[in-house]
């Protein structure tokens, strides 16, 4: 498994250059490190931020699983997609509201053909709200399918 959280800086994370804004750290509750986070009142209605993750070392045709935590807090806040590289146009992961403010866990199973996927990314769209924020942590990418709940 490769842990991709924030704190620990073993993997390779790009903002976007051609995004509306950025994702920033923000500190976890209990004070363990910490996650990144797009707060709801950043930017305008529709506006993007892009946080990518560079994947090297993935073997051709074999199967990854990437494992996340997310949550969507506030009313209103907005749209986080994820998106491969290799299939840039259609996210291959979508979420746009939160039941509540609590953290859940999003998994995208990664099968690589005989191109490998080289990136992921993570998107925030700015949705109508004020409050709250959109946050990432915790990503882990671990070969095989993803393992059922």
């Amino acid at each position: 498994a490769v842990d991709c959280s924030f704190s620990r800086g073993v993997c390779d994370w790009k903002q976007d250059a051609d995004d509306d804004f950025d994702w920033n750290p923000a500190d976890r509750d209990r004070g363990d490190g910490y996650y990144m986070a797009v707060p709801a009142f950043v930017g305008h209605k529709k506006d993007m931020g892009r946080l990518k993750l560079l994947l090297t070392d993935l073997k051709p045709k074999s199967s990854y699983c990437l494992i996340f935590s997310y949550r969507l807090a506030g009313e209103r806040v907005g749209k986080l997609r994820v998106f491969l590289a290799n299939k840039k146009t259609t996210p291959v992961w979508e979420q746009n509201k939160g039941k509540d403010e609590r953290w859940r866990t999003g998994k995208i199973d990664i099968f690589q053909g005989a191109e490998t996927t080289n990136s992921v990314t993570f998107e925030s769209e700015r949705g109508k709200g004020k409050t709250g924020e959109i946050g990432v942590d915790n990503v882990i990418l671990i070969s095989g399918l993803c393992p059922e709940d």
